[in-house]
């Protein structure tokens, strides 16, 4: 009995001696503040590697321009996407190409190494998530909505609307620092009317950047002129010549306003240059992080003229 009391009193000093220990270490950095050199940090996420391009190239393209930071993530890594490649093959082409793709218009362009096709709000896919919001230490966070025709892109909007909140929390992923101010969430422009149509709170003009958006997807060779086509019926009708090629994409992919998208044009461009606008690219806010008033939207899109 004498002995095991003298273990328990060693025993106990030694966890005492390494609390303290403990105690004196510096803590580990807990939460990243906003930045502070003027430039914004703009991250969107897509569900396969050309998602974000189609649905927001032409505003990273004009966000580039400026100097400022634009990260694209896609969650899964396309191992699917193709009629007769799959597997690990070819998502390395899909990797290879959104590289590209990032690089023709100066952006980054990660990856992420999930299975096409098997997408699911996972705890495990949201933290990826998390992390990289907090990261790239977001001002701006595009996704999908939640409601699409194929899963990976409804659960890409989830995942992300799961994330919105968890980004401020020091315990969520703790091994790495939480943000200390939520960002501005924000949708990409589908056509999709229910549970209810997307409402275009900010529209931008791409007239300037179009044929950048139109190069970024043409790196992007697997899908837009293999798979995409293939799934369509028309494959056997795309031009041969890569200048054709390219030309044909920009007709497919480079469609008018909507009607909605337009009302919105004339609404930060004026009457008489929102009527005039051919391309562009529209966001929806989120419901959660950050909630933006007109200043705050100004100040996260500065390419918008400004009020008179």
């Amino acid at each position: 009995m004498k002995k095991l009391a003298t273990y328990a009193t060693v025993l106990s000093a030694g966890l005492y001696m390494a609390a303290t220990l403990f105690a004196q270490q510096p803590s580990p950095q807990r939460t990243i503040a906003p930045s502070t050199d003027g430039k914004l940090n703009i991250i969107a996420f897509g569900a396969h590697p050309d998602d974000c391009d189609q649905r927001a190239g032409g505003t990273a393209a004009k966000y580039a321009a400026l100097g400022h930071r634009v990260r694209f993530v896609a969650v899964t890594n396309g191992d699917a996407g193709h009629q007769t490649e799959g597997g690990g093959a070819l998502a390395a082409r899909r990797r290879a190409e959104a590289q590209e793709a990032g690089r023709r218009i100066g952006i980054e362009y990660v990856v992420l190494d999930n299975h096409d096709g098997e997408l699911v709000p996972s705890v495990d896919v949201r933290t990826q998530i998390i992390r990289q919001i907090r990261q790239w230490n977001a001002d701006l966070v595009l996704a999908p909505r939640p409601n699409d025709y194929h899963p990976d892109h409804r659960y890409t909007g989830v995942l992300v609307q799961d994330a919105a909140y968890m980004v401020v929390v020091p315990n969520i992923a703790p091994d790495t620092p939480a943000l200390r101010k939520n960002p501005v969430f924000m949708y990409f422009q589908d056509g999709f009317q229910r549970p209810n149509p997307f409402t275009p709170d900010v529209a931008i003009s791409i007239d300037d950047v179009i044929e950048k958006k139109v190069d970024m997807m043409d790196a992007h060779v697997s899908q837009f002129y293999e798979w995409l086509p293939w799934v369509a019926g028309t494959l056997e009708k795309l031009p041969k010549g890569a200048a054709e090629r390219k030309q044909w994409l920009r007709q497919q992919r480079a469609g008018q306003p909507t009607q909605a998208v337009r009302a919105a044009l004339i609404k930060w461009y004026g009457a008489e240059k929102g009527k005039e606008i051919r391309h562009a690219e529209a966001f929806e806010i989120c419901e959660y992080g950050t909630r933006p008033d007109e200043a705050l939207l100004r100040t996260l899109f500065p390419f918008l003229p400004k009020p008179e």
